[in-house]
């Protein structure tokens, strides 16, 4: 494996991006869960939608943070 410094970055991105789609998929299917046992909806659409968009960014910076450390790990 090539240890230069473009590949963890590749590593890095890739790992940030499923995790936070992840998140983002169980928070999603959460609110439609919730939204569907009600006889009227809790959230509207927009709701879940400005929420997937709020959960993804923040999933990002948090999984940003995360990520270097584990993926240094398994590189060497």
């Amino acid at each position: 494996m090539d240890n230069s410094p473009d590949n963890k970055g590749k590593y890095l991105l890739i790992a940030c991006i499923l995790s936070s789609v992840l998140v983002v998929t169980f928070f999603a299917y959460i609110a439609v869960m919730i939204n569907s046992s009600r006889n009227v909806p809790l959230y509207s659409q927009v709701d879940i939608i400005a929420g997937m968009v709020f959960v993804f960014v923040l999933s990002m910076i948090i999984s940003a943070s995360l990520w270097p450390e584990i993926i240094e790990k398994r590189i060497r």
